[in-house]
């Protein structure tokens, strides 16, 4: 079985390593070259260090990782720390590393397992049979500068992976579009120099005001400041659309108005802030849908995989890649189209018995907080109470062991039974 990736971000270059170490012929096209800037907090939670994990790749302090011990919640004039829980199922500690540096040190360990990676190719759009099946994809060539060359190419597979993010071409081509019924978000992130670089927690801010609005109402989002230890410090803010501001709201200003707001000593200025103010969106709660067309399968955020709790996305992307890629190798020792279609049919069902309960959760937070009351409302109860909201976190962050060991893990598993799960046909 051949096998072509639309995208070498952690879905593509994650599911690139799965299929390519287990000897699958696998090809990925990627529209930048590597290294290349990324929006995003750089958070890498224990669920994502697992999935580093089970690929074997190394993530020492030497490789540019700066390892944390958990999340230093704020809000209200107080910090709680939570620490990440002990569990049998995860790592007891999360890391921050540029995606700039990670997502190449990923390309890199897809390329040593065996993969074909090819940069400067921009795909178009996919490819299909007289049947309708989806077969491969055209991609234009682009120059070192990211710039037309004039040429395209057609490249063909037996089976496409649509990894190519947010906006994914390679859906939309396939007429799979954004869901309106699904939760949307906005990141920001800048880079400073920073003595906040050497930060042990990943901290995160729970109270985000809106300038325009006189009252100064609480938006539904957090700020996070996520220490990189290379004298850097991410600094982002990330906001959900179940506000009536969303879209009427100047995002980098909001980020410049909050940085400034921070202790002079921390350096969160316009003198030492690093490269530019970014933005991107944030496609959560399978917010594009069906994962699985015949010849063509949704990882990542071309799936709408971040999770609405947290804006958490890229261990969602590799473990995305992981069950794709295991649906993929069981397809390949089926007998016949027919059967292996049937089995990559089943990954819809994969992700969903994954996160639609969690989706469907974290959809029903995000309408809440989008009224500032409530969103005022829980932070007073959730500050005044930490192990409520060492529960709440925990939940949010999807750490729990299965099968259960604890109290928390027996009430997230009943909470998961008894929540309808979002679909994603």
């Amino acid at each position: 079985m051949k096998v072509l990736i639309s995208g070498g971000g952690p879905a593509g270059a994650t599911a690139a390593y799965w299929l390519a170490s287990q000897g699958v012929e696998v090809t990925v096209l990627e529209k930048t070259s590597y290294p290349r800037e990324k929006v995003c907090g750089d958070g890498l939670t224990p669920r994502a260090v697992r999935e580093m994990q089970l690929m074997g790749l190394p993530h020492g302090p030497e490789l540019g990782y700066k390892r944390n011990q958990g999340l230093r919640i704020r809000a209200r004039g107080r910090a709680i720390e939570l620490a990440w829980p002990e569990l049998t199922d995860f790592p007891n500690y999360g890391l921050v590393r540029s995606r700039a540096g990670f997502d190449q040190h990923l390309a890199d360990h897809a390329r040593a397992a065996g993969a074909t990676i090819i940069e400067h190719r921009s795909v178009t759009e996919v490819l299909r049979d007289d049947q309708d099946r989806v077969v491969g994809l055209r991609a234009n060539v682009l120059d070192d500068r990211g710039r037309r060359s004039g040429e395209t190419e057609d490249h063909r597979a037996d089976l496409v992976l649509a990894c190519d993010g947010v906006s994914s071409r390679t859906a939309v081509s396939a007429g799979l579009h954004r869901r309106h019924d699904r939760p949307m978000g906005v990141a920001v992130r800048a880079y400073f120099q920073s003595p906040r670089s050497e930060l042990d927690w990943m901290e995160g801010w729970l109270e985000l005001t809106d300038g325009t609005d006189p009252k100064g109402s609480l938006l539904p989002g957090y700020g996070w400041v996520f220490g990189a230890g290379d004298g850097t410090a991410n600094v982002g803010l990330g906001i959900l659309d179940t506000s009536p501001a969303f879209g009427n709201i100047d995002y980098k200003q909001v980020l410049a108005d909050w940085t400034a707001s921070m202790p002079a000593e921390w350096t969160f200025d316009p003198a030492h802030r690093q490269g530019r103010v970014l933005s991107a969106a944030l496609p959560m709660a399978f917010n594009r849908t069906p994962h699985w067309i015949p010849g063509m399968l949704l990882l990542g955020d071309s799936a709408g995989l971040v999770s609405a709790f947290n804006g958490e996305g890229i261990s969602n992307a590799m473990e995305s890649a992981r069950y794709a890629a295991e649906h993929i190798l069981e397809a390949r020792r089926a007998n016949g189209p027919a059967q292996r279609d049937a089995v990559l049919a089943r990954y819809p069902q994969r992700l969903r018995t994954e996160w639609g309960a969690h989706f469907t959760q974290g959809r029903l937070l995000a309408e809440a907080i989008g009224h500032p009351r409530i969103m005022k409302a829980a932070l007073a109860t959730g500050m005044a109470l930490p192990p409520l909201m060492r529960f709440v976190v925990q939940t949010m962050t999807e750490l729990t062991d299965h099968p259960a060991r604890t109290w928390q893990d027996r009430t997230v598993a009943l909470l998961d039974a008894l929540t309808p799960p979002t679909g994603n046909q």
